[in-house]
């Protein structure tokens, strides 16, 4: 059953289309991300979900009901954003309960609810601190236990990490999944780092410029990438795109490798030691190439090497449109027959 569905959804900005026409699904206990970079329309795409915009065009269903034109309040979601949005004076328990007393609940419920989510996101030794105690990361599991305590279906989040650290993102990504799961919510997450999409989500929708580049599990935008800007954004380093008249050869760099013979000649320009492995950036006919090899890496700068690969870890993609030759193939094929 899907939990939130967007129906050709448009969202304008005076002449600027902010999303465009967009159609897509989140099935109910499945966590799906909204990727891509600055100004694609992933915020606003979450925002139109919330109720904090509305679209100039489409509809907008969640469980099975038409939430277009609901305020965010008659949506019964939650929503953890990027500030915290924390009450600087409200102790941490007061935070986490602040919607709940909104609404009129009681006392003895509130409690009740407060112990339970306290023990979920590890704060039960914490409920007396203010915000100003507290770490960036404890700060952040209380943006996430006010929107646990809704008890709605639905959480929305948007780049709720951003604010951290790497170590502190990556132990609370692991936590925030493993806490989808365990409560089975829907979750909508919007960020620009993919790693965070790659690792945490069902489902991965990469957007580009208001419109969705590709929809689909994370591991087929690594290993089937509809377009050379997903081959591109997803994948550290990213794909390799090397012109071939008119079309780009795709290889990722973990699927080169450095030869002693039959391979493409390279110079050897810069090499970055990583620690579990070597990034070794070369070039081919002027073109640069990644390579990433295991460990650390023999190669100089200054060195002549061969590269090689094998075709199967080859991707093409039409030079002019981007987009990968079986599907460009495929839609001519359709059209002639039609």
């Amino acid at each position: 059953m899907s939990a939130i569905t967007l129906d050709h959804v448009s969202k304008n900005w005076g002449p600027m289309r902010a999303v465009d026409n967009v159609s897509l699904t989140a099935e109910e206990g499945a966590l799906l991300v909204l990727l891509g970079p600055s100004g694609c329309g992933k915020s606003t795409t979450l925002r139109l979900i919330a109720g904090l915009e509305q679209p100039d065009g489409g509809t907008i269903t969640i469980g099975g009901t038409d939430v277009t034109h609901l305020t965010p309040a008659q949506r019964k979601i939650s929503m953890v954003f990027q500030s915290y949005a924390l009450f600087p004076h409200l102790s941490v328990a007061e935070n986490i309960v602040f919607g709940l007393r909104v609404r009129r609940m009681s006392r003895a419920e509130r409690d009740a609810r407060l112990k339970r989510v306290a023990d979920i996101v590890g704060l039960d030794q914490l409920l007396e601190r203010k915000p100003s105690q507290l770490s960036g990361g404890q700060r952040q599991r209380v943006a996430l236990g006010r929107a646990i305590i809704a008890e709605a279906r639905v959480c929305l989040m948007d780049e709720p990490l951003s604010n951290l650290d790497a170590k502190l993102r990556h132990e609370m990504r692991t936590e925030i999944r493993a806490l989808q799961q365990r409560l089975g919510m829907t979750m909508v997450y919007v960020t620009h780092d993919q790693t965070e999409a790659m690792t945490m989500a069902d489902r991965v929708v990469l957007m580009r410029d208001g419109r969705i580049e590709q929809n689909g599990a994370p591991e087929e935008l690594y290993n089937r990438p509809a377009t050379a800007f997903t081959a591109r954004f997803i994948g550290t380093p990213p794909m390799n795109l090397i012109p071939r008249g008119d079309r780009l050869l795709g290889v990722r760099p973990e699927h080169i490798r450095i030869v002693s013979q039959d391979g493409h000649v390279a110079r050897v320009k810069t090499v970055e030691h990583l620690g579990a492995d070597s990034i070794v950036l070369c070039e081919i006919d002027g073109q640069p190439v990644s390579v990433r090899q295991d460990g650390f890496s023999k190669a100089c700068p200054g060195d002549d090497v061969m590269l090689a690969w094998d075709s199967n870890h080859e991707h093409q993609f039409d030079k002019e449109s981007g987009r990968r030759l079986e599907a460009v193939a495929a839609e001519t094929k359709r059209i002639a027959s039609g």
